[in-house]
């Protein structure tokens, strides 16, 4: 039975090796496209605070004649 468990034993500790590889290649991943989602969402934010800021300038001249 000693073969047997040490084979086990191995394979357990390359399982857990591979399993810790891609775990890290996920968080990678993810952090990588949260990243990407949170430039692209600022992106929008800075471009809707613009268009609204225009907008009330341009409200604010038709309003007041200025």
């Amino acid at each position: 039975m000693g073969l047997l468990d040490d084979v086990d034993a191995t394979f357990k500790a390359e399982l857990r090796e591979q399993n810790d590889r891609n775990l890290a290649l996920f968080d990678a991943k993810l952090e990588q496209r949260l990243a990407e989602l949170k430039a692209e969402l600022v992106k929008w934010m800075f471009l809707f605070w613009l268009g609204t800021v225009a907008t009330m300038l341009g409200v604010g001249k038709l309003l007041l004649g200025v």
